[in-house]
């Protein structure tokens, strides 16, 4: 998959994320990033229970970048609400 492809699906993935996690987006930068390590992140997830990964720009990719992006979120979140507290 070439850059602008991971951008866009990072930017995809990011955005339905974070509106899942915290019904607001974090910004197109954070979303972007969000989105492309949370495809990295999902497609771990999805190789270690023995499923395929991100194998490209489709729909099973997306589900995919977006499921990993929700657990980055929510980590974030976890962490970010700690320091806060602290």
């Amino acid at each position: 998959m070439g850059i602008i492809a991971w951008i866009v699906l990072g930017l995809i993935a990011g955005f339905i994320a974070s509106k899942i996690v915290n019904k607001t987006g974090e910004g197109v930068v954070m979303d972007i990033v969000l989105g492309i390590v949370g495809a990295v992140v999902g497609g771990f997830i999805m190789n270690a229970l023995g499923g395929a990964g991100v194998t490209g720009f489709n729909l099973w990719s997306l589900v995919v970048a977006v499921i990993g992006a929700v657990v980055v979120l929510w980590i974030y979140h976890a962490v970010a609400g700690r320091r806060t507290v602290a």
